[in-house]
């Protein structure tokens, strides 16, 4: 039995979540290249650590020895010629590892766990951007994910050609260049930033979308808003 069945789905009402209590909550940034989610995922860590509450900051690709490894084979553009399958497999084997060894043990420990990325960018980036069977890929992670969905996911929205100037803006100052999907077509991106709006309109309770053309304190009072009661002071 895994970590998470012991656990449990989170069924209840966010205006429930007790103060000072020892509820795990599993939380997500999505959104496309250049979209700000790692700059508000960064922001609501140091809003967890100044209300002193436990929680852990993760990101995927990555989180593991093995997840940081697949993520410079999938990030950098000198990893070229990678099939979309071998692409959607690389990112299913890293999620496997981070699921079992990162993510369901902090749940486990009552933990918040914050998540740059997940499952609905492999259904954005694979399913709508590559065009890979967007079935197949969600029979592939009830196969893998143990269960393990996100309680509440930030999608910063934006303009593809606003995000991708940020993007690069933002590499020109990196020295480790995580540029492969960023230098893909216009009409990928535009692919991916609708996958991610209609994985939005199908669980809207879920996940949340935010106007990432927004400033950044705008944004943080946002995201903290719809956090459980519990959390937001």
């Amino acid at each position: 039995m895994s970590l998470f069945a012991k656990r449990g789905r989170l069924e209840y009402n966010f205006s429930n979540f007790i103060s000072g209590g020892n509820l795990s909550l599993f939380i997500t940034f999505e959104g496309i290249e250049g979209c700000g989610k790692t700059t508000q995922i960064g922001h609501l860590s140091s809003y967890l650590q100044k209300i002193h509450r436990s929680f852990l900051l993760t990101r995927e690709p990555g989180g593991t020895e093995l997840g940081e490894r697949i993520r410079q084979l999938l990030l950098s553009s000198e990893s070229g010629g990678i099939e979309p399958m071998a692409e959607l497999f690389l990112y299913a084997a890293a999620r496997v590892q981070h699921i079992r060894q990162v993510i369901l043990p902090a749940l486990q420990e009552g933990k918040i766990v914050l998540c740059d990325r997940f499952a609905d960018a492999t259904l954005a980036y694979q399913g709508y951007g590559r065009g890979l069977d967007r079935a197949w890929i969600e029979k592939i992670h009830s196969w893998t994910m143990d269960k393990a969905t996100p309680d509440l996911t930030f999608l910063l929205d934006l303009p593809v050609e606003e995000g991708l100037q940020r993007a690069f803006k933002r590499m020109e100052k990196q020295t480790n260049k995580e540029d492969r999907f960023e230098k893909e077509a216009l009409d990928f991106h535009r692919r991916v930033r609708e996958g991610y709006l209609v994985l939005a309109g199908r669980e809207p309770k879920r996940i949340i979308i935010l106007d990432g053309m927004k400033d950044e304190q705008t944004l943080q009072r946002e995201i903290i808003s719809h956090l459980p009661s519990g959390l937001r002071g």
